[in-house]
């Protein structure tokens, strides 16, 4: 399954502001993961939130740089 997602929308939205709640995993299409996250994530005092949220940044900004779009293949960065 392939999903495209505005970078700038996937990177601020759904991993800074939401990223602690998995809305950037429900975003890529992993719902187990998401709901996972949401549930364990206070766990990780947020250490899981903000990996997460440097990981997106540097791929979006560096990986997709040429385009306005990060396109994810079964939950997975495509490059």
């Amino acid at each position: 399954m392939e999903k495209k997602i505005n970078k700038h929308i996937f990177v601020w939205l759904g991993n800074f502001l939401f990223g602690a709640i998995g809305v950037d995993r429900f975003m890529r299409g992993q719902i187990g993961m998401g709901i996972f996250k949401l549930l364990c994530n206070w766990m990780t005092f947020g250490i899981w939130s903000l990996i997460d949220w440097i990981i997106s940044i540097v791929k979006a900004y560096s990986t997709y740089s040429d385009t306005e779009d990060i396109t994810f293949i079964n939950g997975k960065y495509s490059k």
